[in-house]
């Protein structure tokens, strides 16, 4: 069955679609070998889960602009969940990395299959914000080793960092002033190069895109230079060597069931992460040309690219910011665009590889450095922390945990303080006194507003929905007014923003209801939402109310002013 795309395809979409293709495909180049090499995988693993990938999300997914492929943090936790199990680069490394990419399709397939699409609001902003600036930290640390050119193992922050001083003697120079030089260009192409190419006469999207290409330019330069000078037998300066040419054989061999418990949760926090991310690039490109995603889709579609991936030998993959954000730029109109880039990837695979072999190290350090950090926003932090105090420490906690501690338990902590937050902040709901607004039918906070109120009535607000975590808080309110006011007579407990009440609130209203009833007083309701009220018709609270349901505040305002 063709997807939707292809059937509405218009001639007029393919110079837009060829062209986003090659654009993407040069930046996909050296990403796809550094970011493998980040996972603790051989280079060509990044070029294989470059291709039929591509192609499994075209068919399967719904954006049109959504770039899929290896991206950082994905490429981060593979090597987090699998240097355990295995050592880095070794057959069996690879093996359990095409597992965990059929894991997470897996997961993303079943999750489709149960149209669980909304998981993509699980982890809140400021948590996926933390999550982001620690890993890049993270990964830019791991990365120094290439560029000073010393061989260290894996491990925490805080062993690299020692480790790395250790090393300090050992430092290759020409390897450390090839990386310097790199991330330099990098960093001016991603801060400079556009207004440069301004002056010179090219449209900021020309210019936006041509810096795009900066990495391949590195690739090519510093490849050149040490093949053809020798640097790597004269200087000592590490290459990526030999790339094998051609496509693996289409195959998969189940794991035994100690590897797949050992894989299970890291496939878990692959996809919860990688479906988040996918999912908010694809919404907020789609948002730009007023076009729609469907997240139950797109589980279908990053599933299949995940499986497509673990069956041609690579690993966990995932839809990338900075290639999507180039995809739409350099014109995409369609998933054409990545089967473009599948096919060109493929032409590379088949023919091209061994003009990578005197590739540096240094250079796929460089290029995976200055890509993470451009992911941190340290302006994210300020304003988070100013605008809510509980959600900057999700993601300071967030960040610091992944930083000191890793990915896993990072995302846990960032989870738990915001579910500990969104706790904290239902069971104390905001209860505002309210009266009416001169001439008006409005109410409002009376401790905000100049407002008119009754000497036998108090209207008590109630800007939540109420469970058992919360209920005591309005009982204590309601307890504290009739204490201070003996003399009304009457409480009105308006509900507008209330869309639900749980078992245990109802109990305790009805408490209430007859508390205040024994006290020869009165407990009214008013502007309960329909779907609401008509659960508490079937419950005693409404059959024994000692006062009245009015459906607005000034209904109740007016009947009860009459009675004052």
């Amino acid at each position: 069955m063709a997807p939707e795309w292809l059937k509405s395809y218009k001639r007029s979409y393919l110079q837009g679609d060829m062209s986003a293709g090659i654009i993407v495909t040069i930046m996909l180049i050296p990403q796809s070998l550094a970011y493998a090499l980040l996972a603790g995988l051989p280079p060509q693993i990044g070029l294989y889960a470059s291709i039929l990938p591509l192609i499994a999300y075209a068919v399967f997914g719904t954006s049109m602009t959504l770039a899929v492929g290896p991206v950082a943090v994905a490429s981060l936790m593979t090597a987090t969940a699998l240097t355990p199990l295995a050592t880095p680069g070794s057959s069996e490394y690879t093996f359990l990395a095409m597992q965990l990419a059929m894991f997470t399709g897996v997961i993303y397939l079943l999750c489709g299959v149960f149209r669980l699409g909304f998981l993509s609001h699980l982890l809140s902003h400021p948590v996926i914000n933390g999550f982001i600036i620690g890993s890049a930290i993270l990964i830019a640390i791991s990365q120094l080793k290439g560029i000073l050119g010393v061989s260290i193992p894996n491990g925490s922050v805080v062993d690299t960092l020692s480790s790395l001083y250790a090393s300090l003697g050992l430092i290759n120079y020409p390897t450390l002033y090839i990386g310097i030089a790199s991330i330099a260009f990098l960093f001016y192409a991603r801060n400079g190069l556009a207004s440069l190419l301004n002056k010179l006469g090219l449209s900021k999207e020309q210019a936006g895109l041509l810096t795009k290409l900066a990495p391949m330019v590195v690739v090519i330069i510093s490849t050149l230079l040490v093949g053809t000078n020798d640097w790597a037998g004269v200087l000592g300066v590490k290459i990526v060597g030999s790339i094998p040419e051609g496509l693996p054989s289409l195959s998969y061999s189940l794991p035994t069931v100690a590897q797949s418990k050992s894989l299970l949760m890291p496939a878990l926090l692959i996809f919860i992460v990688g479906f988040i991310e996918s999912v908010s690039v694809a919404q907020s490109l789609a948002l730009r040309r007023q076009q729609k995603i469907k997240p139950n889709k797109e589980l279908f579609g990053l599933g299949a690219a995940n499986a497509a991936s673990a069956l041609s030998g690579g690993y966990p993959v995932v839809g990338g910011f900075a290639r999507s954000v180039v995809n739409y730029a350099a014109g995409a109109n369609t998933p054409l665009a990545s089967i473009f880039s599948a096919v060109l990837m493929l032409i590379v695979l088949l023919g091209f590889t061994g003009y990578f072999f005197y590739l540096p190290h240094a250079v796929l350090a460089a290029t995976i450095i200055v890509a993470v950090l451009g992911m941190v926003d340290f302006s994210t932090v300020k304003h988070t922390w100013k605008y809510s105090k509980a959600d900057g420490l999700s993601l300071l906690g967030t960040t610091l945990t992944v930083i000191l501690v890793g990915v896993e338990p990072g995302i846990l902590v960032g989870v738990s303080i915001s579910i500990l937050s969104y706790l904290w902040n239902a069971s104390h709901p905001h209860i505002a006194i309210v009266g009416r607004v001169e001439g008006t039918e409005h109410f409002r906070n009376i401790e905000r507003y100049s407002v008119q109120t009754l000497p036998n009535a108090v209207f008590i607000r109630i800007d939540e929905n109420l469970f058992f975590g919360n209920i005591q808080a309005v009982e204590e309110t309601i307890h504290s007014v009739l204490h201070q006011h003996p003399e009304v007579q009457n409480i009105v407990i308006l509900g507008p923003a209330i869309n639900s009440i749980d078992s245990t609130a109802l109990e305790v209203l009805c408490a209430l209801n007859t508390q205040i009833g024994a006290m020869k007083k009165k407990l009214h309701l008013a502007e309960i939402k329909g779907p609401v009220m008509d659960r508490l018709r079937g419950s005693d609270l409404i059959s024994e109310l000692t006062g009245n349901n009015f459906l607005h505040a000034y209904e109740a305002f007016e009947a009860l002013a009459r009675r004052a």
